[in-house]
């Protein structure tokens, strides 16, 4: 792939050399999870990323973005780092108004996501592409294409590549990437087939716990899947007198960090919310957790990822 980038970064860490960014987004995973490490990267001499950046005189924007957010020093460890940078004109492309916006004091963590989803950990060289979903140090997965001899992620395209700095690599892109901003519940909602998921989580007083902070995988049952249950069992759930069995069965969906389905694939066991533990699976190049089959996987939200199930899944 000539003048392009990314190798496979199943193995990449999720965490930046200082800690302070990311967590390891799998740590609830157990059994034949794989394991998390870093990238090898090779030493090199010279300015790190964010001087090698403002060198180019094409990443002013950048520059200041990163500066707003609080992230200059962290991009100036020891990394190693891959970063999708975006040029002043890619910036541009956005609505008018936008950046000043996101530049202001009171929008540093909307400002911080962003940038963080171009960011990756490891060093990711264009000899080693393919396409695949990437890990971002935001924890969101872009996604990464390779098609007619280009490369874009997300809706961008890969215009320069390689460029070396001291703790890492710099590719340019033509386009600002975003990672969803939508909340679990919010990206639920808007699905429109998680109608009886979402009256169930505010008769459980769940809303407000899944749309914090986070990160949460969730498996969610479609409004198919709980017409699957007797009538009578979902009336009983309503009850005032049920609600703790409700928020049992509800929970027992939910577990900490973010899992993606490639690694639920390989079958591991995670404990959930409620404190039991779910195993998930794969049969046919289908992925199951219990008795449910994923049906739409890998659907980011700005605090974790949802896998659509057929199923309700009932804790034992």
């Amino acid at each position: 792939m000539k003048g392009t980038l990314i190798p496979s970064l199943s193995a990449a860490i999720l965490v930046l050399a200082s800690g302070s960014v990311a967590s390891a987004q799998c740590s609830a995973l157990k059994g034949d999870a794989p394991a998390v490490k870093a990238v090898a990267h090779a030493e090199h001499a010279g300015p790190d990323i964010v001087d090698t950046a403002v060198a180019a005189g094409k990443f002013n924007t950048l520059a200041a973005a990163l500066k707003a957010a609080g992230l200059v020093e962290t991009l100036k460890g020891k990394g190693p780092f891959t970063v999708f940078a975006p040029t002043d004109e890619a910036f541009a492309k956005l609505p008018k108004g936008t950046v000043e916006t996101l530049l202001k004091p009171e929008n540093k963590e909307k400002l911080k996501s962003i940038l963080l989803y171009h960011v990756a950990a490891g060093e990711v060289l264009a000899k080693d592409v393919k396409t695949m979903p990437l890990a971002t140090v935001n924890g969101q997965r872009a996604e990464i294409t390779v098609k007619d001899g280009g490369v874009t992620i997300d809706n961008a395209k890969v215009t320069a590549t390689d460029i070396v700095a001291g703790n890492g690599v710099i590719h340019v892109i033509d386009s600002v990437i975003l990672p969803s901003d939508k909340d679990i519940v919010s990206t639920a909602v808007a699905a429109g087939s998680f109608k009886t998921l979402a009256m169930l989580l505010e008769k459980a007083e769940l809303i407000g716990a899944l749309q914090g902070p986070g990160p949460f995988t969730v498996f969610a049952p479609t409004d198919e899947a709980f017409a699957k249950l007797p009538k009578e069992v979902v009336e009983g759930l309503l009850k005032p007198e049920s609600k703790d069995k409700l928020a049992a069965i509800l929970t027992y969906h939910v577990v900490p960090g973010r899992i993606f389905s490639d690694v639920a694939a390989k079958g591991a066991t995670a404990k959930t919310l409620q404190g039991g533990a779910v195993t998930t699976s794969s049969k046919g190049g289908t992925v199951m957790v219990k008795n449910a089959t994923v049906t739409a996987a890998d659907i980011d939200a700005s605090n974790g990822v949802i896998h659509v199930i057929d199923t309700v899944i009932l804790p034992e």
